[in-house]
């Protein structure tokens, strides 16, 4: 019998002690330091699942047997031949070299997602865009799914990043002292709060929202679903129409305009461009004034509430937080810029305990890390230059490969789709990320050649034509650290990697040797060597801000290590800017905080003008088209995993419901309908259909239904345009289409459906197995 060792690594989703006998994870520890652990630890148990991991080199049928010349639109309908390394990797190698030698760097799309691994060394948005960069470059996405309308209109306004404002918002002790009302637009959603970027040490945010509530601030949840604030905070539930939480904003500041109830003195200072957007509010510029009547008629909120919350903002220290998910959706900007308007217009930027905030319960350390980041740089694996100057928005995919030659705008640019030939993909599913599963397929089938590195039979590796089977986290050595969780924590290789699976960086060293590049992307180096060495550099980088870690034996060999006591506390921008807004003017062209952005406005977009809009929506319920699709569906973030990961481990599938996703549907609706929990249904528009599992709530809006993402997507018949997805993935008929021509980030959170109940022989979820498999000829 193998001996039982413990081994520390690091995940997303936590820090844990992984016991082992070298072949098999057989328990998951958490660390007693983490005071609320993450479920999704336990789904490590099912890492090395036979049946949803790739054993062996895989490559589509008639692509082999073509010799790299196939059908696309096979993609994800015909079998794979299992062949040995070295024949993917030399089918692989030729794909590249013939493809750069005809069309050029530009035909090639290296695609990837930054949540593959909490490592530093083996993180696969990284190594793949290393790769390519030696090979000679690639196109190349900005943005990301989570942040785009978001991460474009932020610096236009504020002149800081989104990121940076998510980090500097008012911490959480300082909230207890200061803050008397908290207004959370989209709410603070716990579920979200297990996961991070680069790992946790301490899952903290569930009680330092508790101690908020302890000190009796007020709280307001602003969604249409109660549960995105957990229920110990007690919040006043205000059940808003999906999408018109700009109206609601605009009814707010009409009546703090219209009651002199602003802080004239501060929007004066501190901002420009007020008496622009005053007439707007007015109606001035389009006959319509934003009062609350106005707001009541869109957002369903009645005005009579909207008017005392703005008289309870104008009179008390007050945090606006506004969620991801409000940017997700058409005209995703306008939220967040409201958002900082009614800020300003009350007072609170900059004060302790008051202003704007961003992304408050989407990852866990937004709103909790406090003011003692991490004040150095990690180590992380050099991705070099990338020659390619062409790049897309990240969502916008589906268009560069169905309309190569085209050119669209963005954030004041004109972007040209390339012609791509041949995308390598690695970390990440864009079959999970993605709207509109069908036009993406249809969309997947132009290239010449898709390459994907991958763990499990996920949509991205079964619509490749070459597949490599990746070692997963256990299976391989590195180490985490965050620049927003203070834990620094070895990872060490748990068991033996699953079939012939090895890890990114081997996979592509052979391919760098095959293509003459071979010693520009390795150095010579081992996976140790470069693990070793990116933690000295860290190490170095530590010593020179007086922060101390060991050598890289007693770290190895060692714990995790909590950094905090030797971190300094920080000022953040907006307090300097605040207090002295010409010694510490922001980076806009006014240096203020613009309510009006001449910049916007120069950009002629009708969709996205000089100062926070009001638009009807498309896809609403407001809209024509609910007539005939009366549900708005919201399609979060799961519970029990992060995005699509480990879907088949033991925390996500303990959340379905006959294995499929759960729909959470209003109880009166579900009785309009005749559903009884458990029932299966079918969720569709025009676009496409998925089953779901019934759950009736009280906690949702009427008219509303929540369907996460996640599950990963399994067409009935893949060979059949639009096939019905039995296993419930809600990207099968989310809309892809941009924000706006600033941001262009997606816009799944307008989407509207129907369902009926699902009559007849229950078709099985047959993703967790294997694809088939052929033999050669």
């Amino acid at each position: 019998m193998s001996e039982r060792k413990t081994f520390p690594t690091s995940t997303h989703w936590g820090n844990f002690l992984v016991e082992s006998n070298g072949k098999e994870v057989l328990r998951v520890h958490n660390y007693q330091v983490d005071e609320n652990p993450s479920p999704i630890g336990q789904s490590l148990l099912n890492m090395m699942d036979p049946k949803t991991r790739i054993a062996r080199p895989a490559i589509r049928k008639s692509y082999l047997e073509g010799g790299g010349k196939s059908e696309g639109a096979l993609r994800g309908c015909e079998p794979f031949i299992e062949v040995d390394w070295d024949t993917a990797l030399d089918l692989s190698a030729s794909a590249l070299k013939d493809v750069k030698s005809r069309y050029g760097n530009e035909a090639i799309y290296g695609g990837s997602y930054g949540w593959a691994s909490a490592g530093r060394f083996h993180h696969a948005q990284s190594q793949v865009h290393r790769f390519l960069n030696c090979l000679g470059g690639y196109v190349s996405s900005r943005d990301t799914y989570s942040v785009s309308a978001g991460a474009r209109i932020l610096p236009r306004i504020t002149g800081m990043t989104s990121n940076q404002l998510m980090t500097q918002a008012p911490p959480t002790e300082e909230m207890e002292d200061h803050t008397e009302l908290l207004v959370c637009f989209g709410g603070i959603a716990l579920k979200n709060t297990e996961v991070n970027h680069g790992g946790i040490g301490n899952h903290y945010a569930k009680s330092r929202l508790r101690k908020l509530k302890q000190k009796n601030i007020e709280i307001i949840n602003i969604s249409p679903i109660k549960d995105d604030m957990g229920a110990e905070m007690d919040a006043d539930w205000w059940p808003i129409v999906p999408g018109t939480d700009v109206a609601l904003m605009l009814g707010i500041a009409h009546t703090l305009h219209t009651e002199n109830l602003m802080d004239a003195e501060f929007l004066q200072s501190h901002c420009v461009g007020y008496e622009a957007f005053s007439e707007y509010l007015l109606g001035k510029e389009d006959g319509i004034e934003k009062s609350a009547d106005w707001a009541e008629a869109i957002a369903s909120i009645p005005a009579s509430k909207i008017r005392k919350l703005a008289h309870k903002m104008a009179t008390n220290r007050t945090v606006i937080t506004a969620s991801l998910s409000l940017q997700r959706a058409e005209h995703g900007e306008q939220p967040w810029w409201m958002a900082v308007v009614l800020s300003a217009m009350s007072g609170d930027i900059g004060l302790p305990g008051g202003g704007a905030v961003f992304g408050y319960g989407s990852i866990h350390s937004y709103g909790f890390y406090g003011r003692r980041p991490v004040n150095f740089k990690a180590g992380s694996f050099p991705q070099g230059q990338n020659p390619v100057s062409s790049f897309i928005p990240v969502s916008r995919i589906a268009d560069m490969l169905l309309e190569s030659g085209e050119v669209i705008d963005y954030d004041g640019q004109k972007i040209k789709f390339p012609d791509i030939k041949l995308i390598y993909w690695a970390g990440g599913n864009p079959f999970h990320h993605h709207q509109d599963i069908n036009r993406l397929r249809q969309a997947w089938a132009k290239p010449e050649t898709v390459i994907v590195n991958d763990m499990f039979w996920t949509a991205a590796a079964r619509h490749a034509d070459i597949v490599f089977p990746i070692a997963s986290t256990l299976e391989r050595n590195d180490f985490a650290i965050s620049s927003i969780d203070t834990w620094i924590t070895p990872m060490h290789k748990a068991v033996k990697p699953f079939g012939q699976s090895r890890t990114d960086y081997d996979v592509f060293a052979g391919l760098a040797a095959r293509l003459g590049i071979g010693e520009a992307f390795t150095e010579s180096r081992s996976e140790m060597q470069w693990v070793e060495a990116l933690y000295n550099t860290t190490r170095q980088n530590a010593a020179v801000v007086g922060v101390g870690l060991p050598d890289f034996e007693r770290f190895w060999t060692g714990p995790q290590i909590n950094l905090a006591d030797q971190l300094p506390r920080t000022d953040f921008q907006l307090e300097k800017f605040r207090k002295n807004p010409a010694k510490s003017p922001l980076q806009t062209p006014s240096g203020k905080i613009e309510i009006f952005s001449s910049t916007i406005a120069g950009f002629g977009y009708d969709d996205c003008r000089g100062h926070p809009t009001w638009f009807d929506k498309s896809e609403g319920l407001n809209s024509k088209r609910a007539r005939t699709y009366p549900f708005h569906v919201i399609s979060n973030q799961p519970k029990g995993k992060l995005h699509s990961q480990l879907d088949h481990g033991v925390a996500s599938k303990n959340l379905k419901t006959n294995n499929r996703t759960t729909i959470v549907i209003n109880t009166a609706d579900a009785n309009k309908l005749r559903l009884e929990p458990g029932d299966i249904v079918k969720v569709f528009n025009d676009r496409g259909a998925c089953l779901a599992g019934v759950s009736p709530s009280e906690h949702i809006r009427p008219g509303v239904v929540e369907l996460p993402t996640g599950s990963w997507y399994d067409p009935q018949i893949p060979s059949e345009d639009k096939s019905l997805c039995v296993h419930g993935n809600p990207n099968i008929f989310t809309p892809d289409r941009g924000t706006s021509k600033l941001g262009q980030g997606p816009s799944a959170h307008s989407c509207l459906v129907d369902i009926v109940k699902f009559e007849g022989e229950l078709p099985p979820v047959t993703v967790f197995d294997p694809p088939a498999l052929a033999k050669p000829g």
